[in-house]
């Protein structure tokens, strides 16, 4: 069995990584570590799992008994307590945060999207979780980039669900500001733009064109529905070969003739994707779980490549359709 522990137990991500580790045949958890809520019921934060994990929290760090060690903390806060805790040179190390995904040259985190980096994932120590907008739009536009094909400007608009924002309460994730509204927030500056300009350019090297994104919040609580729209030439037959071949081997993408809807990714580490041409003008419909596909469920799918394993273990979920 592989033994994880958690630190930063408290928050949304945590919550479902904790229910997807309890329900793993092949993993177990060894300690949840939170200073905050040392010594209570983790049931009694994350109340989903009642009658499913009796587990403690911890302020204690055994890192002796555990594989792999998976940061579920707010930004910024996983580099820091690598800088002021001595971790074991052999164990794992899977970052749910935004900490490490830039490439720099003393970062030894590896991008973890395994449908751009899969084998490099299966070697790699430490890995660095894709951020949930990136993940989304990543998936969406990674074939293209493969054929050289991104060479304008990229227009984005994409909603996300309330969960996106963390568990802490915010003025734009109060239930009376959220329900039956819409607004937007960071508009061409979100802090996910990077990372994806990132993955493209390591398919096209000569990438260098916007991504003119828009990001919404939702009135829901998770999801995020992406819609893309790029300027090509090539027939829509012609595109949707190359995205058929890219995502081949994958086992969590999938390209849908019809219409696509976010319900039919929640509670999933599915991402479907829908093509139409309109002219000159390739629109891609995207869309996952920010809390899994966008970052718990890739976190238990890059555990499963590092320790060989079959990589959909633990991640055959049933989608909340209704």
């Amino acid at each position: 069995m592989i033994k994880a522990g958690i630190v930063g137990g408290a928050g949304y991500t945590a919550g479902e990584l904790i229910r997807l580790l309890i329900n793993h045949p092949e993993a177990e958890i060894a300690f949840i570590h939170s200073s905050s809520n040392a010594g209570n019921r983790v049931a009694d934060i994350h109340s989903g799992l009642y009658g499913e994990c009796d587990l403690i929290f911890t302020d204690k760090l055994p890192f002796e008994e555990i594989d792999v060690l998976f940061f579920c903390t707010a930004h910024g806060d996983s580099k820091k307590f690598l800088d002021t805790h001595k971790v074991p040179e052999s164990l794992k190390i899977i970052d749910l945060s935004m900490d490490f995904r830039l490439k720099s040259e003393d970062n030894k985190f590896l991008y973890g999207l395994p449908e751009l980096n899969r084998r490099a994932i299966c070697k790699s120590q430490f890995i660095a979780n894709p951020g949930c907008f990136a993940t989304c739009i990543e998936l969406g536009l990674l074939p293209l980039a493969k054929h050289l094909m991104l060479n304008e400007d990229i227009i984005v608009n994409a909603i996300t669900g309330s969960t996106g924002a963390g568990v802490h309460p915010k003025p734009t994730t109060h239930f009376s500001w959220r329900d039956n509204n819409m607004s937007i927030y960071k508009p061409f500056s979100h802090q996910h733009i990077p990372e994806i300009k990132q993955s493209l350019q390591q398919l096209q090297n000569s990438f260098n064109v916007e991504i003119d994104f828009i990001p919404y919040r939702g009135d829901f609580p998770r999801g995020i529905f992406a819609t893309i729209v790029v300027k090509t030439k090539v027939d829509i037959e012609e595109i949707k070969r190359i995205y058929d071949e890219y995502y081949d081997k994958d086992s969590f993408v999938f390209i849908v003739e019809k219409s696509i809807d976010l319900k039919e990714v929640v509670n999933t580490n599915k991402c479907l994707i829908h093509l139409e041409k309109h002219g000159d003008k390739l629109l891609i419909v995207s869309c996952i779980d920010n809390l899994l596909k966008g970052a718990s469920g890739q976190a238990v799918h890059n555990m499963n490549l590092m320790f060989n394993l079959e990589e959909t273990v633990g991640l055959r979920l049933k989608p909340s359709a209704f």
